[in-house]
């Protein structure tokens, strides 16, 4: 296990130490102990960059399960080395912030950090993972800490909402990605996504390829909430402002992200990658804009913002894909350029966004509300939280002097190469990207002059404003000095981060070593670029000024056709249709419950065994019978008929036991002494058990079965004793492989066992036995909770 393994177990090993810390230690915020643990992680990765020469790849490989060429493997080139330390990075300065904003008296922190350090660590596993299933474990792992983080408040209804809506629209993609790596290991045989890059030219050739690429982008989208999947995004706002701050700046929605960019090597030459990346990127900018400027809410508008931020860099992935297609090599570095606004937007974008989502939280902190129309006027009273607000809110909307121009401009290039280098009607993806970035401006300004300048309403807020204690204005501050700093100096991170991770998502771009380096500037002269800059300027400022005129043209679909509402429809729709086929079964009859098991079994597999012609009668190899097994035989037969007919449970009882019994003497008949005496002693006690048992029942009422059950019930006995005498006498009958039997007679002395029933009983099924006492007790810790929930009484909010 190497260092760069435990640095991905070890936020996993801190959650149950996290209770402890919290338990013991009073005096002290819970947060202070959590922070060491990024930290760390931040300054271990951090030693892996260089400002002088980029990274050379990191491989570290754990065989897992080699048998299914599984194994934990870590791949740390420039690519997840930028993740890791935006993980990491603003990690820290979130649990710094949550310090502050979470109260040490009516929060349970070690759930908050507990679940925190889950969701990080799965984040760092899904970024370094090489292998597929690896990635996929910790993939879904993010989903889950997410869903357990977003209904922190779980006593409110609309925080379970969000989370149960989050999870199950990221798993559902989830799910989906993992069959298209199911597939790409079919049309591969191998897991590992190196592996698989220097196979991509025999892997595109497979039948299965494009079905691949459609599922594992399903799941990308889900993850980074990109059209129609982006609804979850803005009801996932009701987790405390720290992890809106983490999930939705620098983790959560990068993931799927990462996933496309990481992939783009095997996928990224083909019309099918760029299309569908390209499309579904412009359409989640276009809308997510759209309806950010519609909202009221603050965190509600940074929610749309994000999914419209994340479908410009998607946008530009796409675009930048094309530098692998051979029929543009040509132009093949031009197309790279798209790919470097990418990952330098997704930078400043993680910045800017981490700033904005603590300066929100900022204000509801200290007024109380996170409603626009309530708020106003406070420039004078928080000038920090303006100052720090405008830095974010500008960058956001592509200005100087801060990084998100650089990155607005340079994505602006991306589309505008399109047309000039693709077919004369690629114009409508700059044109669409223009407007969506005029909305882009539009309610960066709302989010800045509706807060804090105009009329100031005291009586409207719930709490006395004033400025945020300087440790909570920390954590933005840094982002927004890193804001500024990126503008003036952005090619510190040019050949070091950027160059390199372009490299890496388009490695066959630059197979032919030509020279090509990334180079920022500030200024490119009077070109396209800031003609649609001053553009934007200048059409969001008439928008924002005359904003109550237009307020109808974001109004243009109905909220009753809109996606949200068609989720909660299905859902309903869905309960409906459930309710209804489970009232149809579940009567609270248990021989019809029995009788649904047993003709389910005669129908699959009984059906099966004649549908498949797999039905073999071969008695060659049966040892002759001797008449007193006859004699044994006919007697279970005789006594399982005579119990259908008796009216007593004591004769019942009696004669089951009976069965049970000559059970017992086909054992001994057998040669297995062990099972005989087993048997004798569990029908002893079962007899014993009955007759207590029923001795407490009421007596049989005067109920006659009707005649129509009695037969239904007849031919369903039949049938399933049919159908598992004829498997039983297949099975005889069938020798495909080498009998069991062998393995165990062979095997059973190296358990120092000297009988084989034994062995089998004790040594092999140890496992088993292992497994039905976790069941046991994850259904006991179950039920334990529920009852606890039960009792403690809380009221939904």
């Amino acid at each position: 296990m190497t260092l760069l393994h435990m640095a991905i177990l070890i936020p996993f090993f801190s959650v149950p130490l996290i209770p402890l810390l919290y338990k013991y230690v009073h005096q002290i915020h819970t947060g202070w102990f959590v922070m060491v643990i990024p930290a760390l992680l931040l300054i271990l990765f951090a030693s892996y960059y260089s400002m002088q020469q980029p990274l050379d790849p990191v491989i570290y490989s754990v065989p897992w399960i080699p048998s299914l060429d599984i194994h934990f493997t870590i791949y740390l080139d420039s690519l997840s080395l930028l993740f890791v330390l935006l993980i990491t990075g603003i990690g820290v300065l979130v649990v710094l912030y949550s310090i502050y904003y979470m109260s040490m008296d009516r929060e349970k922190l070690h759930l908050f950090y507990a679940y925190l350090m889950l969701f990080m660590g799965a984040m760092l596993g899904s970024v370094l993972s090489d292998n597929l299933l690896v990635l996929y474990a910790f993939w879904e792992l993010t989903s889950v800490s997410s869903f357990l983080l977003i209904a922190f408040w779980y006593h409110r209804k609309r925080s379970r909402y969000g989370a149960q809506k989050s999870m199950f629209i990221t798993m559902s993609g989830g799910f989906s990605m993992l069959l298209g790596f199911i597939i790409l290991y079919v049309a591969s045989g191998t897991f590992s996504i190196r592996e698989l890059i220097a196979l991509s030219d025999q892997v595109s050739q497979h039948s299965l390829f494009i079905p691949a690429m459609f599922f594992i982008l399903l799941g990308a989208f889900t993850k980074s909430a990109q059209f129609p999947f982006h609804i979850w995004l803005p009801d996932a706002m009701e987790a405390p402002t720290p992890i809106s701050a983490y999930l939705h700046s620098a983790t959560m929605v990068k993931a799927g992200v990462y996933l496309v960019a990481r992939l783009t090597p095997i996928f990224g030459g083909h019309q099918e990658w760029f299309w569908t990346i390209t499309i579904t990127g412009l359409i989640t900018l276009f809308i997510g804009s759209l309806k950010a400027v519609r909202q009221s809410d603050l965190k509600a508008l940074l929610a749309f913002s994000t999914i419209s931020q994340i479908g410009l860099i998607m946008t530009l992935l796409g675009i930048g894909s094309i530098a692998l297609n051979s029929q543009y090599s040509g132009s093949s570095l031009l197309f790279a350029g798209a790919t470097v606004a990418a990952i330098f937007h997704l930078i400043n974008h993680s910045i800017f966004k981490g700033c904005l989502f603590m300066m929100i939280g900022i204000l509801d902190h200290e007024t109380g509300t996170r409603d626009i129309r309530r708020l106003g006027g406070l420039i004078h009273i928080m000038p920090v939280s303006f100052t720090l607000t405008l830095i974010g809110a500008f960058s956001m909307a592509g200005l100087p002097p801060f990084s998100g121009f650089l990155s607005k401009e340079m994505f602006f290039s991306g589309v505008l190469m399109t047309s000039r280098n693709l077919d004369s009607w690629f114009i409508v993806i700059p044109i669409i990207a223009w407007i969506a970035s005029i909305f882009t401006f539009v309610y960066c300004m709302i989010l800045i002059f509706k807060v804090f300048t105009g009329p100031y309403q005291p009586k409207r807020l719930d709490r006395k404003p004033h400025e945020a204690p300087i440790g909570m204005l920390i954590s933005p501050m840094i982002l927004a000095a890193l804001v500024v700093i990126l503008f003036f100096f952005p090619n510190w991170i040019a050949s070091t981060l950027l160059e390199p991770s372009v490299k890496a998502i388009l490695p066959q771009a630059f197979a032919n070593g030509e020279e090509w380096h990334v180079h920022i500037s500030v200024w490119h002269g009077l070109n396209t670029e800031l003609l649609m800059t001053i553009g934007i300027v200048i059409l969001g400022t008439l928008l924002y000024k005359n904003f109550h005129k237009f307020r109808n043209m974001y109004e243009i679909i109905p909220s009753r056709f809109s996606l949200n509402q068609a989720y909660d429809s299905g859902l309903v729709g869905m309960e409906r249709i459930s309710g209804m086929i489970t009232r149809f079964y579940m009567t609270g009859s248990s021989p019809r419950y029995l009788s649904y098991l047993f003709v389910f079994l005669i129908v699959i597999v009984g059906g099966s065994l004649f549908l498949q012609d797999a039905f073999v009668l071969d008695l060659s190899d049966n040892a002759p019978i001797e008449l007193y097994e006859y004699l044994l035989g006919f007697t279970m037969v005789a006594a399982s008929i005579y119990m259908i007919f008796t009216k007593s449970r004591l004769i019942s009882i009696i004669v089951v036991s009976v069965i049970g019994y000559i059970v017992s003497l086909f054992f001994v008949i057998f040669r297995a002494p062990d099972l005989a005496l087993t048997q004798l002693v569990v029908e002893t006690i079962s007899t014993a058990l009955f007759l207590l048992c029923f001795y407490f029942l009421p007596k049989v009422s005067k109920y006659v079965t009707p005649v129509k059950f009695r037969i239904s019930n007849a031919i369903i006995a039949v049938g399933v004793g049919l159908t598992l005498t004829l498997i039983g006498l297949t099975a005889q009958g069938h020798h495909l492989f080498v009998p069991i039997a062998e393995y165990y007679k062979d095997s059973y002395t190296l358990a120092g066992a000297k009988n084989m029933v034994n062995a089998i009983l004790v040594d092999f099924r140890a496992f088993d036995t292992m497994l039905e006492i976790v069941v046991l007790f994850a259904a006991g810790v179950g039920i334990y909770t529920l009852i606890n929930l039960r009792h403690a009484g809380r009221k939904d909010q």
